[in-house]
């Protein structure tokens, strides 16, 4: 598999919405008490916590359907 800046930047988004979306699932009361001044700017939100996964998953469709990913 030949690795492209297209793949990397997709792969780092999967992870970065992957890692949202367990600390919005699972640890928001954890990131509330150690992200005090980060929470007012970017509150834990599941809606688009999911969301921004759901439209990295519709991009790596379409990178997989290029042969890219």
């Amino acid at each position: 598999m030949v690795y492209t800046i297209e793949s990397i930047i997709f792969y780092l988004l999967l992870i970065d919405a992957i890692g949202a979306n367990i600390v919005v699932w699972f640890f928001a009361k954890w990131y509330r008490k150690n992200a005090k001044g980060f929470v007012k700017h970017f509150p834990p939100s599941k809606g688009w916590a999911l969301m921004y996964l759901v439209l990295v998953l519709w991009v790596g469709y379409g990178l997989w359907r290029l042969g890219i990913a």
